[in-house]
């Protein structure tokens, strides 16, 4: 500590010791004396020239030679009385029968002289020439020969360029900025003064239609002078004007010709900022070693966790390849065998259908297949997080019964909804998407496993808790097969496993089992075999408090029309755009217009344009827009027109990011005529028998 005190003790020193010089006094005890008996002695200001002098934003006159006034005002510790003139000639009258004393800023002439004792300058400004911004002429003196030269009335340039130049043609106005102001206007061809000066008034009354055309070898040298009738005076101001340093006449220059010129180590400011940086560096010093340690042991853990996710996405690989191929070889068998068959040639035509319907739908097969190994790798990575809003669990009911119920009769299967709950009780709070994917599973493989039977979609609620159960009278599990189903469902710990292959179920469990984890949920089976499965799917039961329901209804649909509906069909592939097309145009019960986008720029374009469009299909991966930004910019425009999307992309995440986006559907491609045409008929009226003639 006391190395510290020593080390500060120079610096203190020397700054007592600027105390101290600042205010001594240069002047003598009679002069001191004669100064007080004195006390009118008067300064002309003339604050006209900035920044030499003139009048600040606060009304109040400032620039250099104000702070130099302040400067001698403070060495002989007497305050002069301060006169404002707004004429120059008023001023140097004055001056010529002493009415004033001394002149703030002032050049040394030789007319000047004969009534003033001038001293050494406070600095040198270069001299300019002047002219409109077109002019041709300027470059020096002897092209100002025959143009009419403004400058200030009795300034000591005029005097200079009439005593030099005695052919120039020279007026005269008041003061510099009417000069500039006129020179501007083209009144005169040029005009001749202090480079600082012209700039400023350049910028500040913005007059663009004048420019410094060049230097000149004259110079603006202004200083204090003192009338010579004053022999004390004179002696004061001699005195300390020479007691005036050169390094504090460049420190009130600097003042104003830059923002801060004062050595950064010489500012007390720097050497609070040197105690606060070392006493900081301390502080962290200290608590670096302990930080350091936390962030390895995160590390360390994330690296474990890592690891451990790179190790089971391993295993999960593993069982893809080893239970894949033969889901995947079936469906595919089944398309490339039909396919042959239908380049016979003597192949009949209920044949060809026959094998066409086959064809389809082994690609359907295929398509899920696909769809559920993307589900199972987006699983695995753990990507999304749980999104809950306030559903009806009738209408998810619903939604699921019209999403199978094209495949469910093509089966002779009936599908029943028994549902205890209350209405209150059927708003609860829940990540639709992942209900749904869940669900989907459920009647997936109650449908595939069930023929010429019946499905029932069960909802009850107890203690808190949710059930929901897909019960059917299909060809059940075999004791064996339903005892490794469970076990895998039981697994509660937070690795994956993979739920094995029987009879097709195992991708799509494995994807239900993931989801319900995420959302809080297990899964249980009962089944016989030959006499059905259930499976169940227990929640919590987050019911909605306040019936203030806001999900999603039909208010979007289309008001009743005569025939005809329009959609907008946006999508930049030709095949896919066709696609629909027909698919629209083979709908009996409707009658379609049909209109295109290419892009999602277009969409919304025409969607902008043309307010009789009832419904847009949008496309979501297209070119200029996508999708996503082409709904969001039309919902903004009209907010009631519903929009499906349609894509390839048919992963939850993706799914949820288009009803974001504020779709009010979605489609997956390959579109299904199935499952396009119910989603239709929630927007249009269906007109039937519109094809008969009355």
């Amino acid at each position: 500590m006391l190395k510290k005190v020593l080390y500060f003790f120079p610096i203190f020193l020397l700054f007592l010791s600027t105390l101290s010089c600042s205010k001594e006094t240069v002047i003598t005890d009679s002069e001191r004396e004669w100064l007080s008996e004195n006390d009118s002695i008067t300064v002309a200001i003339y604050p006209y020239y900035p920044p030499y002098q003139f009048v600040n934003e606060q009304n109040e006159i400032d620039g250099i030679f104000i702070d130099y006034l302040k400067l001698i005002e403070q060495k002989i510790g007497y305050k002069f009385k301060k006169k404002r003139y707004n004429h120059w000639p008023q001023l140097i009258q004055d001056v010529k029968n002493n009415d004033v004393q001394c002149i703030l800023e002032i050049q040394e002439t030789k007319e000047r002289k004969s009534y003033l004792n001038f001293y050494t300058p406070l600095f040198k400004s270069p001299h300019v020439i002047v002219t409109r911004s077109n002019a041709n002429f300027g470059i020096n003196f002897n092209s100002l020969t025959n143009k009419t030269i403004v400058l200030p009335e009795d300034y000591a340039i005029t005097e200079i360029l009439k005593r030099t130049y005695p052919n120039f043609n020279i007026v005269t106005e008041k003061d510099e900025q009417t000069c500039l102001i006129k020179l501007n206007s083209g009144e005169y061809d040029a005009y001749i003064g202090p480079k600082a000066l012209v700039n400023y008034y350049i910028r500040i009354k913005k007059l663009n239609d004048i420019k410094i055309t060049s230097d000149t070898t004259l110079e603006y040298e202004p200083g204090v002078a003192v009338n010579n009738s004053n022999t004390i005076l004179h002696n004061i101001f001699s005195k300390v004007l020479s007691n005036i340093t050169k390094e504090e006449k460049e420190s009130i220059l600097n003042n104003w010709y830059y923002s801060n010129v004062t050595p950064f180590y010489q500012t007390p400011n720097f050497w609070i900022m040197v105690f606060l940086t070392t006493l900081l560096l301390f502080i962290l010093g200290a608590s670096f070693n302990t930080y350091l340690k936390y962030k390895i042991k995160q590390k360390t853990e994330e690296l474990i966790i890592a690891r451990d996710i790179a190790e089971e996405s391993n295993r999960l690989k593993t069982n893809f390849i080893y239970n894949i191929p033969q889901e995947i070889r079936t469906p595919m068998n089944g398309i490339i065998g039909l396919s042959e068959f239908l380049t016979d040639e003597d192949l009949s035509s209920k044949e060809r259908q026959k094998y066409t319907q086959m064809i389809i739908g082994n690609s359907k097969e295929l398509l899920s297949i696909i769809d559920n190994i993307l589900e199972i790798s987006q699983l695995q990575t753990k990507r999304f997080t749980l999104r809950l809003i306030e559903i009806n669990l009738r209408d998810v009911f619903k939604a699921l019964i019209s999403q199978h119920q094209v495949k469910a009769e093509e089966k002779n299967i009936k599908i029943s909804i028994k549902n205890k709950l209350t209405n209150s009780e059927n708003l609860v709070l829940m990540d639709r998407p992942k209900l749904n994917k869940i669900l989907n599973v459920f009647m997936d493989n109650a449908i595939k496993h069930t023929n010429n039977g019946t499905i029932a979609i069960l909802c009850s609620a107890i203690n808190g808790e949710l059930s929901i159960s897909i019960k059917d009278t299909g060809i059940g599990i075999g004791d064996t097969k339903k005892s490794k189903i469970i076990t895998n469902l039981n697994i509660t710990n937070n690795t994956t496993n993979t739920i094995e292959k029987y009879d097709g179920i195992g991708l799509g469990l494995t994807i239900a089992k993931k989801n319900a984890d995420f959302i809080g949920g297990q899964i249980t089976l009962i089944s016989q075999k030959d006499e059905g499965s259930t499976f169940t799917l227990k929640i919590p039961h987050n019911q909605v408090q306040n019936n203030n329901s806001h999900t999603k209804g039909n208010t979007e649909k289309s008001s009743l029309k005569t025939e005809k509906n329009i959609i907008l069909i946006a999508e930049d592939g030709e095949t896919n755009f066709l696609f629909l097309k027909t698919i629209l145009t083979k709908m009996n019960d409707y009658d379609f217009t049909i209109y295109r986008a290419k892009n999602g720029q277009e969409a919304v374009t025409i969607c902008e344009e043309n307010k009789s469009i009832d419904l847009v299909l949008m496309d979501i991966k297209m070119p200029i827009m996508n999708g996503y930004d082409a709904t969001a910019y039309i919902k903004k425009m009209r907010p009631n027109l519903p929009i499906i999307a349609q894509t390839a992309y048919s992963i939850e995440e993706d799914v949820q990011k288009a009803l974001d986006a504020g779709c009010d559907d979605f489609v997956s491609k390959p579109v299904d005529k199935k499952i396009l045409k119910p989603m239709l008929s929630k927007y249009f009226p269906v007109f039937k028998n519109r094809n008969k003639t009355s």
